[in-house]
């Protein structure tokens, strides 16, 4: 099973376009996923003083969140859409991470950080920007490998090995032909391990 994780709050984003094409390409090949869509779902991405109240316990009463912890323990797979704003990922997806993760779903530090999430074997992050690729890496300090990946996915427990990152850069003033056939070539670069 996967799990989409869906981070853009416009309907009519090239983002959007990416869900919907790797959502037909699943379902036309009979694949089973789920989609969490942050911003369609309304989530509240604060954290706020109740919910630091029993949050080092890894308890929520956010039924939203406990929805989402259902949807990831059961699957396998996660692939992540999100633009890179200000050379990081959205604050809703922050948020995500800093309400959804919680002690004893996502990792355990009993005695040092364990990871809990190993049962995800492979991870897909589909990210747009206004620069490239190369540009995020060299120029920005890479934040979506070196600490996106490399940094919170390993520490909940997922191997950086299975994680492939695909990356549209220059979304804002590259041509129609280039997006459509990035959208077209969405299937055949998810499937690329």
């Amino acid at each position: 099973m996967k799990t989409i994780i869906y981070a853009h709050p416009y309907v009519g984003s090239f983002n959007h376009e990416i869900l919907n094409r790797l959502s037909n390409y699943f379902s036309m090949h009979d694949e089973e996923f789920e989609i969490i869509d942050l911003y369609g779902d309304d989530f509240d991405p604060l954290l706020r003083g109740e919910n630091l109240a029993t949050y080092s316990e890894g308890k929520t009463d956010d039924e939203k969140v406990k929805r989402y912890q259902r949807k990831i323990a059961g699957s396998n797979e996660l692939v992540f859409i999100f633009p890179i704003w200000w050379q990081s990922v959205p604050a809703m997806l922050k948020g995500f991470l800093d309400k959804t993760m919680l002690k004893g779903f996502a990792y355990n530090e009993d005695n040092g950080w364990e990871g809990l999430l190993t049962y995800i074997k492979k991870v897909t992050v589909i990210t747009t920007s206004t620069v490239t690729k190369s540009y995020l890496q060299t120029e920005c300090g890479d934040p979506i490998q070196k600490v996106f990946i490399n940094r919170t996915l390993v520490d909940l427990g997922i191997d950086a090995k299975n994680v492939n990152w695909i990356h549209f850069g220059e979304a804002n003033t590259t041509t129609d032909e280039k997006r459509g056939k990035f959208l077209d070539d969405i299937p055949m670069l998810y499937k690329q391990e």
